[in-house]
């Protein structure tokens, strides 16, 4: 996904988990403490600077709850691997720090982590949450897709908390999480500081950028991984399995195997491997709460390619009625080399978020669904080819609705900056 330089915010919520452990409830309430610091995220224009956050106490390594019991999924689990970057890297509550790394380069790490992350909360997720939530249906599908939507699960989750299962689709690889096995001492402190400061950036824009997903690709950690255990940890949530996966033509699964990563000798070969990954999480420290399953696909969208390959739209037809959203997306939906993905949305949506860069009216208002507007549009962000039809049609919806307020920003700015949120829904 695209961005745009202003100061704002970003994502998150929880997949029809329980509520918080102590009886809280989900919005508004802190998550586990982040080595001492309280989580939280990075707001909006205009918002007032938060109240300063502790300072960081001695690393304390606290036990993960014991895994749900059930039937082991097929192939390789790498939740080892995973719970030391979600410790080491993304600065979760639980889990410990390797003693090969030296324990103050992580101290120092989650200390200035867990203070974006608290900004990040107290401007974006606790104003964008309960917002979102006074709009959404209470009958939803709780399956979510979210084309475009890599590095993003934090507003996914947000937006859809009683979510059980998200999928985002992005260009970008899930990536391999076994560097950690291997990284080097020494480099660590460089590692950590290239990935602290593309998650800040990614709380300062409310969007992920595909100049920092695909810097973030070129590390030695997954930043596509590393950026969905970071929205675990602003959500109050722990990863419980990770796992790789090809889709079949016919749509279905496959996972991937150790025998099939040793047996790959070209590094294209050994890339594809780990393109696609199923991460299962659930409320931290909530042995009895339900788990919720993101699954992020690294594929080209436009039509040339899922020509080639229908496995995606064969995956994605097979959940039946969903939930949607998409948002930075360079109006890659306005864009006639997109009708696949964007035929799919109008087919299967029920109900989607998104800025301007969703469904454009021309696609909406035929298929019979209904846009509501929030906050001011004057005209499209550059980002991308904006087709000014689409442009003029949108303005002039904005123009035809009551005014109402939006406190948030959701994605892309308009052309003037102002935020705003597009409602696109069945019926009336």
């Amino acid at each position: 996904m695209n961005a745009w330089v202003v100061v704002v915010a970003l994502m998150s919520a929880g997949c029809a988990r329980a509520p918080a452990p102590g009886g809280a409830t989900r919005a508004g309430s802190p998550p586990p403490p982040i080595v001492a610091a309280v989580a939280a995220e990075a707001g909006p224009v205009g918002e007032a600077a938060p109240a300063p956050v502790a300072s960081v106490a001695p690393i304390v390594a606290a036990p993960l709850a014991a895994p749900q019991t059930e039937a082991a999924p097929e192939g390789a689990d790498f939740i080892d691997q995973a719970r030391v970057v979600f410790r080491v890297a993304a600065c979760g509550p639980s889990g410990e720090v390797p003693a090969r790394f030296d324990a103050t380069v992580v101290a120092r790490h989650c200390d200035e982590l867990s203070r974006a992350y608290a900004e990040y909360r107290k401007s974006w997720v606790d104003v964008a949450e309960p917002f979102i939530a006074a709009l959404r249906p209470a009958n939803l599908p709780r399956v979510v897709v979210y084309p475009f939507g890599g590095g993003d699960l934090v507003s996914a989750l947000a937006t859809f908390p009683d979510a059980t299962e998200i999928t985002t689709v992005s260009l970008e690889p899930a990536g391999d999480i076994r560097p950690i096995d291997r990284l080097a001492a020494d480099f660590l402190a460089h590692e950590l500081q290239v990935h602290r400061s593309h998650l800040e950036r990614l709380f300062e824009k409310a969007h992920s950028r595909t100049d920092n997903l695909d810097r973030e690709s070129k590390t030695e950690l997954p930043g596509e991984l590393l950026f969905a255990l970071a929205a675990l940890v602003v959500h109050g949530d722990e990863p419980l399995s990770l796992r790789y996966f090809h889709v079949r033509r016919d749509g279905s699964l496959s996972w991937v195997t150790r025998a099939e990563i040793d047996a790959a000798r070209k590094p294209a070969d050994r890339r594809a491997l780990f393109a696609n990954a199923e991460l299962r999480f659930r409320r931290a420290g909530a042995a009895d709460a339900p788990a919720c399953t993101l699954r992020h696909i690294g594929v080209n969208l436009d039509d040339d390619h899922l020509k080639v390959d229908p496995g995606l739209l064969a995956h994605l037809n097979a959940k039946g009625k969903v939930a949607a959203m998409t948002k930075a997306a360079t109006h890659l939906l306005w864009n006639d080399h997109f009708s696949l993905i964007r035929g799919y949305l109008v087919e299967h949506t029920d109900w989607m978020a998104s800025d301007s860069t969703g469904l454009p009216p021309r696609i909406a208002a035929p298929a019979g669904f209904t846009q509501d507007t929030y906050g001011t549009f004057d005209g499209p962000s550059p980002f991308g080819d904006p087709d000014a039809r689409d442009a003029a049609d949108l303005k002039s919806l904005f123009a035809s609705q009551p005014a109402r307020e939006l406190p948030f920003r959701y994605g892309y700015p308009d052309s003037h900056g102002h935020a705003h949120l597009i409602i696109t829904h069945r019926g009336r």
